[in-house]
Order: structure tokens, then C-alpha cells, then sequence
């Protein structure tokens, strides 16, 4: 049987692994990919607390989550968008005066 730890551990990796994109790569894509790879680990974890412990709160959160997450990836995505349209670059190196 699959327990808990073996689903926080699997959820602390991907967390990691997020981590590490975010703050190794460069890339605005890649680093919002990160951010996502983390929430998606953090729903996970809240997924396996819900589950161990019978009750549908922590599973109705992630649903909440879930929802919000996508309204994010439209503006992000959006914003992400708009800059490589005036900067024809994706590079957070790129991106160092605040006037577009």
C-alpha cells in the first residue's frame, strides 16, 4: 500500500524540482513552468493530508486552486506574451529597465 509519506515525498521532489527551475534558469517560460510545477506539488501534498485523513476539505481546495491556477496561466501567459512582442526576448537579463 502507497502511504503518505511516499505521496509528500514524491510532492516534496516536485517541489524541488520547481525550485530549482525558477531560480537555475533564465527563461521567463521556464520559470513560470517552475512556479506552476510548485503549486501543482503543493496540491499534491494538500491532495494526501485530505485523503489520509478522510475528509474532502483539502480536495475541495485543490479544486479552488485548480481554477485559480488557470486564470494565472491566462494572464501570465499574457504578460509573458507581450513582452517577447516588445522585446523580442524571453531572458530575465533582457528585461532590466521598467520602461517597455
Amino acid at each position: 500500500m502507497i502511504g503518505l509519506e511516499h505521496y509528500l515525498i514524491v510532492s516534496a521532489l516536485l517541489f524541488s524540482l520547481g525550485m530549482m527551475g525558477v531560480i537555475l534558469r533564465r527563461n521567463l517560460i521556464v520559470i513560470y513552468m517552475g512556479l506552476e510545477l510548485m503549486l501543482n506539488a503543493a496540491n499534491l501534498a494538500l491532495v494526501a493530508f485530505s485523503r489520509f485523513n478522510n475528509s474532502m476539505d483539502g480536495q475541495v481546495m485543490v479544486f479552488f486552486v485548480i481554477t485559480v491556477a488557470a486564470a494565472e496561466v491566462a494572464v501570465g501567459l499574457a504578460l509573458i506574451v507581450a513582452l517577447y512582442r516588445k522585446r523580442q526576448s524571453t531572458e530575465v537579463e533582457d528585461l532590466t529597465s521598467l520602461k517597455l
